[in-house]
């Protein structure tokens, strides 16, 4: 069975092919160094979990977009934004969810037989690490083809 080892390399080249993102990790999020900046804008997914559905395997997948929130040193003029690119970041991040979602929803990736099964959500966040980060969280389901066979 190749599935899993399928999925993650083509969301991998998928998510590398966006203009918004440098870099693509896999695993556990406290083993990505995130003070090394150049590696910004950043993606990493984490495989949750799968279920077998006989020919058909679904994996949960969280898949983090996220870059640097940089501030400017002038004075706030706008309350509403604030003197950072926070809004830029949010919005250049969901972009590269919006169109991973589209190519496993009626995109290169469906035609290559791997789907969005269900409805995706998303969830921004900003964390105050080394340097201050902000994206979103996406949490969807995708099915792949189980090519195992009996033999």
């Amino acid at each position: 069975m190749k599935g899993f080892y399928n999925l993650t390399t083509k969301l991998k080249t998928s998510l590398l092919e966006d203009e918004f993102v440098n870099t693509v990790t896999y695993g556990d999020i406290f083993d990505v160094d995130l003070k090394k900046q150049s590696i910004f804008p950043i993606s990493h997914f984490i495989v949750n979990n799968g279920t077998y559905n006989g020919n058909v395997w679904t994996f949960s997948i969280s898949l983090l977009c996220m870059d640097i929130v940089d501030y400017s040193k002038e004075d706030t003029i706008d309350e509403f934004v604030g003197n950072d690119n926070l809004h830029d970041v949010l919005n250049t991040q969901l972009a590269v969810i919006n169109r991973l979602l589209e190519r496993l929803r009626r995109g290169d990736l469906m035609n290559d037989l791997y789907q969005l099964n269900g409805t995706p959500s998303v969830e921004p966040f900003r964390e105050k690490a080394d340097n201050l980060l902000a994206g979103w969280t996406l949490s969807f389901d995708v099915d792949v083809i189980n090519d195992m066979t009996i033999c």
